[in-house]
């Protein structure tokens, strides 16, 4: 396994990614607003952006949460990769003008000064600290008892349309940046014309879907340590998806609970579904066309929480396909009617430490033994560090 996976790696040296994207964000063109939110590090208090994010949800924003305690790093290396219009900050430890500065300055260094700023703290920032942000290059701060609609229409206001058109392209001798490599996504997202080279890059593309609940964004961050530690040279993206909502938001949250997402060498891009049934977008395949040229070793999607009927990995969108349970699935005849028990190349039950696990598991592998298409079930505690049915999963994904 380890030896194969060092070809893939000096093949992409050999033949270094090459993807070109002809696309130009026209302002006139009506596309949902995306926005990073965060809250800045050693501050806990989430409990204002949780309401605001909503807000921006149910008003037709789609919103990328990126959680509490974030470093500068972390929350302009987010924005940049997931192609945000705005960052949103909310910040009530007393060290405003400090992170907001630092998060601008970040932000022109990394040639991505076209994502505004904006945010408040309640009480913690003055009318003074206010002015020097925005002197500074701050949108805009909202203080304690300003209305949601008045943000709600500031940010539409502000970022109705993107600042910047682009023109991206890689050169034969380097990998797409982040910042090309997300706008590429923005494009396929929004149907634009995408043309690839150099399709002799071999990915390999995992598809992981199951219930709310079961596991999936932990299961998935595990192996993204895993593939880490084991390919020192090699590079992974994760196409994550969330429901679109009433007005058609989105709250997309999954960099939330991702720990090793957070590497260099991992790519992360959160879609909404937009009204797609099934699990997945409209663009999941043009978009994951993207990252198939652009380099990576391994590509990871993870669908939206799904039910009973859903199939969302039908066509060969992707290479294998894990199907993530926990133990509290129902009944014995609830098992009979999941269709992706007779689909999935992997079924893993998840939570294992909960009552009932044994028994799934058991009733779970019968049902499989019943397809008779040589499926493989795996039990794991994924928030169990060093887990071992973690690494058996990561094994069979690689293979």
């Amino acid at each position: 396994m380890k030896a194969e996976s060092n070809r893939r790696i000096e093949s992409r040296a050999t033949h270094p990614p090459s993807l070109r994207f002809d696309a130009t964000s026209h302002a006139t063109r009506s596309r949902p607003i995306r926005l990073l939110t965060a809250v800045p590090i050693c501050d806990g208090h989430d409990s204002a952006i949780s309401t605001i994010n909503l807000e921006f949800v149910r008003r037709g924003l789609e919103v990328v949460y990126l959680g509490y305690h974030r470093s500068v790093r972390d929350v302009v290396r987010a924005a940049i990769q997931e192609d945000a219009r705005a960052i949103g900050l909310s910040s009530y430890n007393g060290g405003h003008v400090e992170f907001f500065s630092e998060v601008l300055r970040e932000l022109k260094r990394r040639g991505a000064g076209d994502i505004g700023v904006f945010g408040g703290g309640g009480g913690t920032i003055t009318a003074d600290d206010a002015k020097l942000l925005k002197r500074r290059g701050v949108d805009e701060i909202f203080f304690a008892g300003t209305p949601l609609d008045a943000m709600v229409n500031f940010v539409k206001r502000k970022y109705a349309t993107a600042k910047k058109t682009f023109h991206a392209a890689t050169s034969p001798s380097a990998r797409l940046a982040d910042g090309a490599l997300a706008k590429c996504l923005t494009a396929a997202e929004n149907g634009d014309r995408l043309s690839t080279l150099n399709s002799e890059l071999s990915t390999r593309t995992l598809g992981v879907t199951g219930p709310g609940g079961a596991g999936k964004t932990t299961l998935i961050d595990e192996l993204a340590l895993r593939f880490l530690s084991t390919h020192p040279a090699g590079r992974l993206a994760v196409l994550s998806h969330d429901p679109s909502l009433v007005g058609d938001g989105a709250l997309l949250g999954d960099r939330a609970t991702m720990i090793y997402a957070q590497d260099d060498r991992v790519f992360m891009r959160s879609l909404a579904t937009r009204g797609h049934a099934g699990g997945v977008s409209r663009a999941t395949a043009r978009c994951l066309d993207v990252l198939r040229h652009a380099g990576f070793d391994l590509v990871i999607v993870e669908t939206v929480g799904v039910g009973q009927e859903a199939l969302p990995f039908r066509r060969d969108l992707v290479d294998k396909t894990v199907l993530v349970m926990s133990p509290d699935y129902g009944s014995r005849l609830q098992l009979q009617k999941i269709a992706m028990l007779d689909a999935a190349d992997l079924v893993v039950v998840n939570k294992s430490d909960l009552p009932g696990a044994k028994t799934a598991a058991a009733e779970i592998r019968q049902r499989l033994e019943h397809n008779q298409r040589g499926q493989r079930l795996i039990v794991t505690m994924a928030k169990r560090h060093r887990d071992p049915g973690v690494d058996n999963l990561f094994r069979e994904v690689m293979s």
